[in-house]
């Protein structure tokens, strides 16, 4: 599963699940500014930075609502 981390590792901004954030393949985090400004090259490895998917649910309620399917074959 993708960590997300949920602030810029360069400039601290909270980046919440939903919010638009940038990562490289190492899973280093940015904020879209300074995504940016670095030409969306990661300063850690020099990797690109992708566009991070957004994640509506948290992992805990996903888990917990596939474990009730399981369980109880329903929702």
């Amino acid at each position: 599963m993708l960590k997300m981390k949920d602030e810029c590792e360069k400039c601290h901004a909270k980046t919440a699940l939903t919010d638009i954030a940038f990562i490289c393949s190492f899973e280093c985090t940015f904020c879209e500014a300074c995504a940016q400004k670095m030409a969306c090259i990661c300063p850690n490895c020099n990797g690109e930075l992708v566009r991070r998917p957004s994640r509506v649910k948290s992992p805990i309620a996903v888990a917990a609502a596939q474990v009730s399917k399981k369980l109880f074959g329903g929702k």
